[in-house]
This record gives structure tokens, sequence and C-alpha cells, in this order.
């Protein structure tokens, strides 16, 4: 199987993503944007491929100082947990009838557990949510999807709010599975985020296909 370098490095050869690349160089240099560059792979190098069990979506980075890690929802362990992550942590411990692993918010041991974070926009500028839509990372990050679709078996598509719910129409749901929630934005969780059991019901599935279920 190929890896995500060969995958991102063919991405990278196309044309949007030469207008991308050009779009985000100009605004690091002139604005804050989040996360730091070296970063916005992270997801990525986090989960190799051939570990991928599970697929959460987030939308785009945080957009505060210190937040964004380039994993969808995690934060650095030292910052507060923001409100989405706080209702994650509260869901985790209802479904499971315990605390996460992850009280301090930093998701990476889900990550080499084989969860991606991903977002759909990988680039934020400071304070400004969604301020990097349309540049590009959208298409970057559907063609992730489908390759996912198309080349993976059995993994598990955590879709949180409706912007990733759009996303089920990428994801062949013969081949694999598809979970899907109100987000968990105080905004919305309390419209049914707030009892989806997505933890438990992921490592239902994970046991189901013999795969290791994750230490949530």
């Amino acid at each position: 199987m190929k890896t995500w370098e060969d995958i991102i490095n063919k991405e990278k050869s196309e044309d949007y993503y030469q207008g991308l690349k050009k779009e985000i160089d100009i605004k690091y240099k002139t604005s804050k944007v989040f996360p730091q560059k070296e970063k916005i792979f992270n997801a990525f190098a986090k989960t190799p491929i051939d570990n991928l069990k599970v697929v959460i979506l987030g939308q785009d980075p945080y957009h505060g100082e210190g937040q964004a890690q380039g994993l969808s929802f995690s934060t650095p362990s030292n910052i507060k947990n923001p409100p989405s992550m706080q209702n994650i942590l509260k869901e985790i411990n209802e479904d499971l009838k315990r605390p996460s692993s992850c009280l301090d918010g930093d998701l990476t041991p889900w990550a080499k557990e084989g969860v991606l974070l991903l977002n759909t926009i990988l680039t934020v500028e400071e304070s400004k949510p969604k301020s990097h839509h349309n540049l590009g990372w959208e298409i970057f990050t559907d063609n992730i999807i489908k390759y996912i679709s198309q080349n993976c078996e059995d993994v598990v598509f955590l879709l949180w709010g409706a912007p990733a719910i759009k996303k089920t129409k990428l994801i062949d749901a013969t081949r694999h599975h598809i979970l899907t929630a109100p987000h968990p934005s105080p905004l919305s969780s309390y419209r049914g985020f707030f009892g989806c059991k997505h933890f438990s019901k992921t490592n239902e599935i994970l046991d189901l296909i013999d795969k290791k279920p994750i230490n949530w």
C-alpha cells in the first residue's frame, strides 16, 4: 500500500495544490496562521495509513494562540481544553462509564492507535474561523477521504456536524462504517452529540472485525 507521503506528494503535483501553496505561503508571511507550518500534516505523520482504523473529521484548526497542533479537536496538554473538547470528554465519560485516556485534551495517543484526526481545512488565520475556506484545502482533504474509501477496508468514519456529514457521499458505505452526529460544539452538542455513543459503537465495530479497540 502507498504511504501518506506518496499520496500527499501526488496531490502536491496537481494544479489546484500549486495555487493553494502560493496562497498559504503568502498568508504565513503576512498574518498569524495556525498550526505552525511544520505541523500542517501532523495527522498523517501520527497515523500511518497501514495502521488506520478510524477517521474523525473536524472542520478547521483552532484559531487561538498555541491551540492547534495539526490534529482535529486536539490541543497540546498545557492548553485549557476548548469547549468542543470538553464535550467530547463528557460524552466518553457517559458512554464508557470511565474518564477518557486523554483528559488533558492532547489526542496524540488516539492518533498513534490508528485514529486519523483530520480537519477538512488544514490552516486558519488567528481569531478568524474558516478564514482559509475555499483556498483548496477542501479539494485536498476530499481526495484523501476518497483515497481511504477506495483503497482501505473497514475504516470507521466519525462525522460530526453538517460539513463533516456532507462527506458521506465520498465514502463507500459497503466497505466502511459511517457514524454521524451533531458537532460537539456547545452550540449543537445537546442536539444529539451527547448520547451518540460513538466511542463504544466504534469499539464494538473494531471488535467485530478483529481490530484492537481504541483506548478512548
